[in-house]
Formats: C-alpha cells, structure tokens, sequence
C-alpha cells in the first residue's frame, strides 16, 4: 500500500523545492515474476529447454542451488520452474518441433543410406543408433541422428532387423530408397541385415581397428604397450608426478593418454604422447627409485617410435 496517494512538498522556494516521494511497503517493493504467458518467461524457458538437450545435461540441474542463483542473477523475475516441467512438457515439445522439421526434409530425399550400432552406457544400458546420410537439394552431404533407442531386449538378429525396419517405418522413409547400410562386422547384426535383404556395407574404421589388434599380437608390441600403460598410469595417479611432469615439459601443454578398447586409435595416441614427452617423464620418474626402472629405453624406445609411423 501507498503512505500516500501523491507527493507531498515540505519546502517551495525559487531556489529549492524539496518533494517528499511516497514510500512502498515490503510486499509491494518485492519483484513481480514474469507471466507464464508472457513473451520474456517463455524465451528464458525455450533457451533453459535448448540448453538441456544440446549439451546434454542432466534435467535435475535445474533444481541445482548454483543454478537457481545464476538465473536470480540473470533475471530476478524469472520463476524458474522444476525437473518435472522440463521432462514432462518442455523436452517433449523441443523434441516434437525437431523431429517436425527434420520430417519435412526428409520428404524432399529420394535416396539415402544409413549407419546403426549398438552400444552400451558407462552403467551398461545396451542402446542401439540409427543415423541417416543424404545429399540434399545443394549437394551438401547432410548427417541426421534419427534415433539412439534404449534396447533391453536380446540382441538376437530377428529382434535387430524388426527394429532397424520399425525405425525406418516411424520417419515415414521406404525401404526402397534405401542405397545401404553400413555397420560393424557383429554376427547378429551382419545376419540382422541380410533378413532384411538389404545392401551391407562394411564399417572401415572397424575394419581398420581390428586389423591393428591383430597386427598387435606380438611379444615385443606386447612388452612395449605395457611399459607404456605403466607409465601413464604412473602420473595419472600422482599428482604430483602430473604437476613435474608438466613443469619439466614447458610449453607442452599435451596430456598423456590411456589406452581404451572401445576408443579406436587410442593405442597409437597414447605412445605417441609417451615419447613426445619422453625426456620430461624420465626426469620425474628416475627421481623415485620404485618407479625409475618403468620408463622405456634403448630398442623399446626405438621400436615404439617405428610403430608410430607405420
């Protein structure tokens, strides 16, 4: 409520006028949040909706006291709304207008081809891809994820190409104008693909991958990989090997890498960064004598530098 309905002069003067302002109480001096309907709080939501999805974030962060504070900074009179909001409505909605436009593009396709895979999460959730590649009206090669499908069922050939064929079914695209599928050299998948009678093609990098395993298996590869893995996993464990290590190489600002199956080409990068920073992890290590017979020498060295370039 208003003290009072309209200024009040306390002093007229023909050098000063003095004008007492009306005050407001607490509750009307407290913000007023943005209307749902409004144009503000439905942008602010759209770009909070965008945020989630393109990076991949976790919806529960908007729950998060860091990110309540940033958006009170941001605009104090946004009301952000919960997790259950963005699940249930937002996302979905983000989600309806993607797939909506990515429909009508592929209306105007007359030939594409697919990839698909299958593959697990960091806590074993079996997932399956499926991405479509075309040349649109320009002649620029377009490559659009149609799906990556939650799949609990077992990876059995006949379950795989019911799906592939569903998946195809629910963007409205004929099998017919479907050039070939490329996939990995998986026995379920490989049969998946011939149920369906459908052009395979094979996946290079995979190809490529397993060719260097098997290239791998030999006692001197063997001997010199593991050296290597000892020693990265010597600083990735120490910091304080770490912050040497870094200070002994300068202006080399490179991490060393570990080798992961599932990582294709890790194997190469991770002796690749062993001996471009060789002189600085053999400083640290021969410091410690428990760690200072672990670093590579004399034809290790010279072996693992021939491997890389081959």
């Amino acid at each position: 409520m208003l003290a009072s309905a309209s200024p009040q002069v306390v002093a007229n003067s023909p050098a000063l006028l003095l004008v007492k302002l009306p005050k407001f109480d607490n509750q009307q001096s407290a913000i007023t949040p943005y209307e749902k309907k409004s144009k503000r709080y439905k942008e602010i939501t759209s770009a909070i909706t965008y945020c989630i999805a393109k990076d991949m974030m976790p919806i529960s962060t908007v729950e998060k006291q860091g990110f309540k504070k940033l958006m009170s900074v941001i605009d104090a009179k946004y009301a952000l709304p919960g997790r259950k909001y963005y699940s249930k409505k937002s996302l979905p909605q983000l989600y309806a207008e993607c797939r909506g436009k990515l429909e009508e593009q592929l209306r105007n396709v007359t030939h594409f081809t697919t990839t698909t895979d299958m593959w697990s999460s960091r806590t074993s959730e079996p997932y399956m891809s499926l991405t479509i590649h075309y040349v649109d009206k320009e002649w620029n090669l377009q490559s659009r994820c149609l799906q990556t499908a939650y799949s609990l069922d077992d990876h059995t050939a006949e379950i795989i190409a019911q799906g592939l064929v569903e998946a195809l079914a629910s963007w409205g695209l004929s099998e017919d104008r479907q050039v070939c599928i490329t996939t990995d050299s998986g026995a379920n998948i490989v049969k998946a693909v011939s149920l369906n009678n459908w052009t395979r093609l094979q996946c290079f990098g995979h190809r490529l991958h397993r060719a260097i395993e098997r290239s791998g298996r030999d006692k001197r590869i063997e001997r010199a990989v593991g050296i290597c893995k000892r020693v990265v996993s010597a600083f990735s464990f120490s910091w304080k090997k770490r912050d040497l290590a870094a200070a002994k190489r300068g202006a080399q600002t490179h991490k060393m890498v570990i080798e992961s199956p599932t990582r294709w080409g890790s194997r190469q990068k991770m002796v690749e960064r062993v001996l471009e920073q060789e002189k600085a992890i053999a400083q640290v290590l021969s410091a410690d004598k428990k760690t200072s017979i672990w670093f590579p020498r004399g034809r290790i060295l010279l072996f693992l530098s021939h491997s890389t370039r081959h």
